[in-house]
């Protein structure tokens, strides 16, 4: 009984899921980049030392702070990782 009255009152639940790459939903990325072509630079630069290391040992210990700059990079733009 309550919950019709309730309803009345409050407003719509909202229907539509969270899109970071809709500029509507997300106001940190206004122009809409898909994952993929976000963060370009430190994308290209972590990418560069995983395939340089000789191995994945090595490729560990030097591209952490290349992840590490590239994920705040992509959640500075409201991607969740």
């Amino acid at each position: 009984m309550f919950n019709k009255i309730t309803s009345w009152w409050s407003s719509k639940p909202n229907t539509v899921p969270y899109d970071p790459t809709n500029p509507k939903l997300n106001p940190l990325n206004p122009q809409g980049l898909k994952p993929c072509c976000a963060c370009p630079e430190t994308k290209s630069a972590r990418d560069d030392c995983f395939l340089n290391a000789s191995s994945s040992s090595e490729a560990d210990d030097k591209c952490k702070l290349l992840v590490e700059n590239h994920l705040a990079c992509m959640r500075s733009l409201g991607f969740k990782l």
